[in-house]
């Protein structure tokens, strides 16, 4: 069965919704999940030492 067409109010909410996800919330997690990341190898590394054979 085919759904109606949303309002022209939904329609702007939808959009605003998309750019916000676009422009500010993906770029911001991938940025904290790589900062997060890089933490937690900075802070194995200072616990278990540098990666490679032992000298």
């Amino acid at each position: 069965m085919a759904q109606a067409p949303l309002p022209p109010a939904d329609k702007d909410k939808e959009t605003r919704l998309f750019l916000f996800l676009i422009v500010l919330f993906f770029p911001l997690l991938s940025i904290a999940l790589v900062g997060g990341f890089g933490f937690i190898v900075w802070m194995l590394q200072l616990i278990m030492g540098p990666p490679g054979p032992p000298l």
